[in-house]
């Protein structure tokens, strides 16, 4: 196998695959806890428990599903390099989402638990993807581009994404039940903001 040169800022070959593989098993144990408690996320991930609950639909056929249309923003907005990173990630997370469920389950796990669980893991899983130069793709690409082209802050465009995605869950789920998913969410969000800054950690 051929490996990438190491250089200051950039990580290599087997440490990216690493980082992809760790942090997709992240968010995919972050989708279990939340499939035990029957929570929901925001983001592409969040809607797509939303329609393997109504639909009966296995979540990774969905997830990647979902993900296609916005292979072609990356591409052209980000490059080839994160494209393929975010495709493999999201491949990856979606191969994890079936390995799961088949060697481990929860028996009793409360809504709170759980949502604080996978608020965490989900946490840890996006700033390992984050670190390699990956993503798990949907909103987070079109909210990067419309940041670039039309000056709209990222944070906006997934907050109301996410705004969508709970007012939906609303609709099919106890009130709760969305709040203790609004928890788990926020519990991401917090991990995220605190410990990813550009100014502290750079990687390529």
């Amino acid at each position: 196998m051929l490996l990438e040169t190491p250089t200051a800022d950039r990580h290599s070959l087997n440490e990216d695959i690493q980082g992809i593989l760790v942090g997709t098993l992240f968010m995919a144990l972050s989708v279990q806890f939340l499939q035990a408690s029957q929570l929901i996320t925001g983001q592409i991930a969040g809607l797509s428990l939303l329609v393997s609950y109504w639909g009966d639909w296995t979540f990774g056929i969905v997830f990647f599903l979902f993900n296609i249309p916005f292979y072609l923003v990356a591409f052209l907005r980000m490059g080839a390099r994160f494209t393929i990173k975010t495709f493999a990630a999201v491949g990856t997370m979606s191969i994890w989402t079936f390995v799961l469920p088949q060697v481990m389950g929860f028996s009793n796990l409360h809504p709170l638990a759980g949502a604080g669980l996978a608020g965490i893991t989900a946490g840890a899983g996006l700033l390992a993807l984050f670190r390699h130069g990956a993503t798990l793709g949907g909103v987070g690409i079109i909210a990067l581009w419309l940041q670039d082209t039309k000056g709209i802050k990222a944070g906006w465009t997934q907050l109301s994404f996410d705004l969508c995605v709970f007012l939906l869950a609303i609709m099919l789920f106890e009130p709760q039940l969305v709040f203790f998913s609004l928890v788990g969410a926020v519990v991401t969000n917090v991990m995220i903001l605190t410990n990813h800054r550009r100014d502290r950690y750079i990687a390529r």
